[in-house]
């Protein structure tokens, strides 16, 4: 099978290494001809245009910072819809809006087309080394045919339901990601302020009922003072404005997230929109200045688990 790949950014650039290191027939389109060259200079194929990159594969991944950013790649000019055909596939595996990529497998279905979202989860330094999750919506028929094509880009691939439906879990885990890392924000200024050892309080947490994810990655870059986490503030911005929206949609009054994006979005106002989102706790560290840093924490997370053969769960 044939596979197209657009956006090479923090994420898809390291899915689509996934691809070519498992030596699947590549064509890559993204705006940064620097990203385009390095993918050249590992033996990928280079598309001009969405829609020249449509016509020649079978299957199209799309891997993008916005829902809006993913619709100028797929209905505008040039775009997916212009190339593509009877039985193509479209996966679209940024973090987007349900509604927004329901809307837009209508239109690839119109074409004759397949649509499938499939956003990933847990971290970059997981996607690198193709060990990282992916959540996939759609007919169950398509998600068979580019299940070998996941298991090695992920290593856990769990089918959710109908299209859409993964784009409604992947925002739910990035909510419960980003809850935890703004009250690690208040867990070790709690631990610094009593002058607590803080290298000790990092493996008690981990190894107590108040561990997660979060901490035993996004923990180690606050107490290295890098706070390199490969995601941004404005990225956390707008995945928990979509758990948002997901409350509105049903007429749900949460109390706990718009609390938290209040936090996120006064970081973001401090620190830029840029800005890793772990520097969310910097602004307890300024506050009451203070400093969470300790020796022997990395600068930046790798995974360090060896690349297998993903499976479905």
């Amino acid at each position: 099978m044939k596979i197209g790949f657009i956006g090479l950014g923090n994420v898809g650039g390291k899915l689509a290494g996934s691809l070519l290191r498992n030596n699947f027939d590549l064509t890559v389109r993204d705006l940064d001809n620097n990203l385009l060259n390095e993918f050249k200079k590992k033996g990928a194929k280079i598309s001009k245009t969405s829609k020249e990159l449509a016509e020649k594969v079978d299957l199209i991944i799309t891997c993008l910072p916005s829902p809006q950013i993913c619709s100028q790649v797929v209905e505008g000019p040039d775009g997916i819809l212009e190339g593509i055909s009877n039985k193509k596939i479209w996966l679209e595996m940024s973090t987007t809006d349900e509604a927004e990529v329901i809307r837009l497998g209508k239109l690839v279905k119109d074409k004759g087309g397949i649509a499938l979202d499939g956003p990933v989860s847990g971290g970059c330094h997981r996607a690198a080394t193709g060990n990282i999750a992916i959540f996939v919506g759609g007919e169950r028929n398509a998600f068979e045919k580019v299940l070998p094509i996941l298991t090695c880009m992920g290593k856990k691939i769990l089918h959710v339901g109908e299209l859409g439906s993964a784009s409604i879990l992947k925002v739910i885990t990035n909510y419960l990601a980003s809850a935890h890392l703004a009250t690690l924000g208040e867990a070790w200024t709690i631990a610094k302020k009593h002058n607590l050892d803080l290298k000790k309080t990092y493996e008690g947490i981990k190894i107590s009922s108040g561990n997660s994810f979060v901490h035993e990655t996004e923990s180690q870059v606050i107490l290295n003072g890098s706070y390199n986490i490969n995601f941004t503030m404005d990225l956390v911005e707008k995945d928990m404005s979509l758990f948002n929206k997901l409350s509105k949609d049903k007429n749900i009054e949460l109390e706990i997230a718009p609390f938290i994006l209040d936090i996120f979005r006064d970081a973001k106002e401090k620190f830029s929109s840029r800005a890793w989102s772990s520097m969310v706790v910097k602004r307890l560290e300024d506050k009451y200045g203070i400093n969470f840093r300790e020796k022997g924490f990395p600068e930046e997370i790798v995974d360090n688990e060896p690349e297998e053969k993903g499976y479905e769960v």
